[in-house]
This record gives C-alpha cells, structure tokens and sequence, in this order.
C-alpha cells in the first residue's frame, strides 16, 4: 500500500529548515516538491517524460507561494496529459515571447529608421523618431506589429488629428506604411493596415505661411532691417533674403564655394535644392542659379571679410557652424514681426506676389524660386532657363526694393509693365 503524503501548509512551508548544510525536501503530493536549501527554498515539479526522469522548477519561496506552485504543478500535469514536455514547452514559450519582443512596432520601427541613414536627411530622421516617439510608440510601440489592425492605427491617428495637426496625421500615416513594408520584406509582417486607412483621415487645411505682401507694409520691414543691430551675419542674411528668394535652409546653409561673385551668380547645389534624397542622389534636383544684384554684392563683400576664411557664409557665434534655422524669424519677432505677420520663408511669397503685380511673366518668376517641375528630368536639364531675363528682373526687384524704403517714396513699380 502506497504512503499517504501529508499535504504541505503555509506554516510548514515557512517554518521549514534545511537539515544541516544538506538541503532537505519535503513532498506536497502529484509529483511538487519543496527543497530546501541552507540558501533558498525552491519548488520542484518531479514527473517522468519519455521514460525520462525530469525536473521543473516553479520558481522560490516566498515568491512562488505554495498555492501558486500548486497551480503550475496542475499546469504542468495538463501538459503531460497532452504529452507535451513541460520544460520543452516552456523554452519554446520563452523563444516566441522573446520573438515577439524582437517584433514589437517599436523594435521594427527603430530597425526601420536605422535603414534610413543616407537616404533621408538628418534632420527629417530626427523628426520622424520625434514624432514616433510622441504620437505612435505610446500607443502602438509594445503591440507585436502583427497584431496591428487597421482600426487601432486608425484610432491613433485619429487621436493626432483631434490635436489640429492634420499634416502630422498624415506623414505618421505614410511613415507607418513605410515601417510595415519595410517589415514585410523582412517577413516580420504580412500585410499594411494603413493601406486601408488612405482617404480616410481629414485633408490637410490649406495653410499660407505669414508674408508681407503689401509694398507701404513692406517698405517698414526693409528699414527695420537696416535698423536691426544684431550679428553681423544675422544682419547680411536678413538683407539678403529678400533679394534672393531662397527658402531658409537653402539661405542659411549657403557655402562660399557656391557664390561667385565677380560673375555675379550664386550656384546652390540640387543636393541642397528641395526634394527627396532619392531624386538628388538621381540627379534630378537641378542646381539652381541665382543672378546676384549689384545690391546683393554689396551685402556680400564684406561679409566675405568676416566668414570667408570657412565654409559658411551666415556663421553661426560657433566659428565653423551655420546659424540655427530659427535665427532669421527670431530677429523678425524682435523687430515686431511675429510669425502672424512676416516668417523667413515668406520673403518668397513676397517677392512672387509683388513681380506678378508688376508684370513679370510667371514662368520667370517660377524658374526663381525653383519650384518643383513636374517632370523632374526636364528640370535637371533647365539649369539655366532664362537666365538674361531672370538677371534683368532680380536686378529690377533689387531696385524696386531700394526705392521702396527711401522715405517719402513714390513707387510705381506695382500695376505696371515690366519692361522686357
């Protein structure tokens, strides 16, 4: 007749001593174990499997508490009953957890965004793991990526709109797609949930950038900017802008290697010109050439003194860096142009609004600001579209721009012809 086993109680397992520097084990019954240890106490589960005697361990006491080892004897019982080896079965559980923890969004979408060194700029990178980190990781970081439905990507966005920021809802949109195709030609993933989501989030409200428009109005801006008293560089860059038509990236990275200025023509590099990495890296983002004013020399000449020795033309204090993007709207607010009423990016559409009221045809003032062709192999070959008009009208708006702030100016210049 089999001995009867004394169930263990809570008391017993807590009072229980080791004998000695022996460790000493004591039978709870179905095969659960507890051994004592001089250290430790540990439960044991001891079962047979293949015509092998094995042990699984169910954690420490007081950790594990008796009922909670009971619970995983039971369970492991269950498992011998459907003849799976308990130990087989929990490494396999761990190897499929720790697969799941490699293949959260998180894990893949940070693969992805190493991926895109060299193909996107270093800036947008930083934006884009910004706006992961902030709008998309706190709600769908942990989640497997597999387990992303449309619905809950939709919920996410849609949380992203409901903050009014609709062009971020939609970027995050299209970097998700990007991120789960990436997944899929890894095998990580099977399917795009956002492929379903196109046309679903709210357009992207039109959106002008502040721009002075009105010559009274932008005749107070020109002299507050001979007024200003600031860096010297600040100084020539807020001067230069309205001259020049650059977008502020293109204006503040600005390099002496491009500027000639006995030939009077700034030659930004297409790498530097709008676009995606992948048509510059094609060559299909033209440089652009700018026929630099006599005005514009001026500014430039003794700038060159100052910076000329380095690379950037609009030196930032630290000798060697260009300065922040935020300087020229900075300098704007301190003069009393807050981002309602004038951005630096507005000189663009300043200078485009003032030419068509003066009569200049479109595509000359178009070519000026190099805005996007829409085929982009025409653009790469159009280098120097036009260039004796576009000298005749950046020299013409350099003048215009001088009349303009002369106190007492009558200037014409608007509602009239340009001369061709």
């Amino acid at each position: 007749m089999a001995r009867e086993i004394n169930k263990l109680t809570d008391s017993t397992v807590k009072a229980a001593k080791p004998e000695g520097q022996r460790r000493r084990k004591l039978a709870d019954g179905g095969g659960l174990t507890l051994v004592v240890k001089p250290e430790s106490k540990v439960w044991w589960f001891r079962y047979r499997f293949a015509g092998k005697e094995k042990t699984f361990s169910l954690g420490s006491y007081p950790e594990t508490s008796l009922k909670s080892a009971r619970a995983g004897r039971d369970n492991a019982r269950q498992l011998l009953d459907q003849n799976k080896d308990p130990v087989t079965h929990r490494r396999s559980e761990s190897a499929k957890n720790l697969s799941a923890n490699a293949n959260t969004f998180q894990a893949v979408a940070e693969d992805w965004l190493k991926l895109q060194t060299g193909q996107l700029s270093d800036s947008t990178i930083s934006v884009t793991h910004n706006r992961l980190t902030n709008w998309i990781y706190p709600h769908l970081g942990s989640l497997p990526i597999t387990d992303i439905e449309p619905p809950l990507a939709l919920q996410v966005l849609r949380k992203i709109e409901a903050k009014g920021k609709h062009e971020t809802a939609h970027r995050m949109r299209q970097r998700i797609s990007q991120i789960y195709r990436f997944a899929i030609s890894e095998g990580r993933a099977t399917r795009d949930p956002t492929a379903d989501l196109r046309g679903i989030l709210k357009a992207v409200p039109a959106k002008n950038r502040a721009a002075i428009v009105k010559p009274e109005e932008l005749a107070k801006l020109l002299r507050a900017i001979d007024a200003y008293a600031g860096q010297p560089t600040t100084c020539a860059a807020l001067q230069l802008a309205p001259l020049v038509f650059l977008r502020p990236g293109e204006l503040r990275l600005a390099a002496w290697s491009e500027i000639d200025l006995d030939a009077g023509i700034w030659t930004v590099p297409g790498k530097r010109m709008k676009g995606t990495v992948k048509a510059k890296r094609a060559g299909l983002v033209p440089d652009h050439r700018i026929p630099l004013s006599p005005q514009a020399i001026e500014i430039l000449k003794p700038l060159k003194q100052l910076t000329g020795h380095r690379p950037y033309v609009f030196e930032s204090v630290r000798p060697g860096r260009p300065m922040s993007e935020n300087t020229v709207n900075t300098a704007l607010k301190s003069m009393g142009f807050d981002g309602a009423t004038m951005v630096g990016h507005g000189f663009r559409a300043t200078a485009s609004t003032l030419l068509h009221e003066m009569g200049w045809p479109p595509e000359i003032i178009e070519l000026q600001l190099a805005h996007r062709q829409r085929n982009q192999v025409a653009a790469a070959y159009n280098r120097s579209a036009r260039i004796d008009e576009r000298t005749k009208m950046m020299r013409q708006w350099a003048d215009y721009l001088d009349n303009l702030k002369k106190p007492n100016s009558n200037v014409v210049a608007i509602g009239q012809t340009a001369s061709k």
